[in-house]
């Protein structure tokens, strides 16, 4: 990889409750804006439901694409709960109880007087090999196996398994951005926009319209990695949109 290439990831969202409408995800978001800050591009982003073949086929397809792959949801202790079985076929490895895994759960439900049941201890199946993430919020660890980083749902956890999980990985430059808002429609400005993007492949520009007070207008994004570049593309739209 170039020394100022972004290493590229993507998401893998599971859980029926999202495809319902029953959750409304938020882990995207934050990973988006988490991996932007690091210098890794987020290429690709998909929702399956509680299914275990849908799991596997997607990861399948992810884990070669990409640099990394980042999975919420499915870790719990539940019947549903069917990730880390799922990757660990897509990644052909065994899984069972972990010794590590299962010391820490029996040590946290211990502590606060509950039974480590048959149902909480599913959290501590991990595929072979897998290198466990830290869950500082309720124990039950994620894990990353390969290039797959397997990680819990609930937002709070998933962020700070992201957040342990982040300083480990190699990235690019960060990818910056500038906005131009304009009082026009996309069409009136489409030509130009586009020529001018045409000139500076190295960045990437996108049109985003909106509408607001009666108004109709577009904000327009240049984004890279080298500032020059795009405040040097920037002084050049901001003329051709006068």
């Amino acid at each position: 990889m170039p020394a100022n290439a972004m290493p590229t990831a993507a998401m893998l969202v599971i859980g029926d409750e999202i495809l319902s409408g029953r959750t409304r995800d938020s882990n995207l978001h934050h990973l988006a804006r988490e991996l932007t800050g690091a210098g890794i591009e987020l290429r690709e982003a998909r929702v399956v439901g509680d299914d275990h073949a849908a799991i596997v086929a997607a990861l399948r397809a992810l884990s070669p694409a990409h640099d990394h792959v980042f999975t919420s949801g499915g870790i719990g202790p539940t019947h549903d709960d069917i990730t880390a079985d799922a990757v660990a076929e897509a990644m052909g490895a065994p899984i069972g109880h972990r010794a590590d895994a299962m010391a820490l759960l029996a040590a946290h439900y211990a502590a606060r007087g509950m039974e480590f049941n048959t149902a909480r201890q599913r959290m501590a199946r991990i595929p072979d090999g897998a290198a466990l993430i830290d869950n500082p919020v309720s124990i039950a660890p994620g894990f990353t196996l390969g290039n797959v980083h397997v990680m819990a749902g609930v937002p709070s956890i998933f962020e700070a398994m992201l957040a342990s999980v982040l300083p480990g990985l190699t990235g690019g430059a960060p990818l910056m951005s500038q906005n131009l808002r304009v009082l026009k429609g996309e069409g009136e400005i489409a030509g130009p926009f586009g020529a001018l993007a045409a000139e500076y492949p190295d960045l990437s520009m996108g049109s985003y319209p909106f509408q607001q007070d009666g108004a109709v207008g577009t904000n327009l994004v240049i984004r890279g990695q080298d500032p020059g570049r795009i405040a040097e593309a920037m002084l050049r739209l901001a003329k051709l949109v006068e």
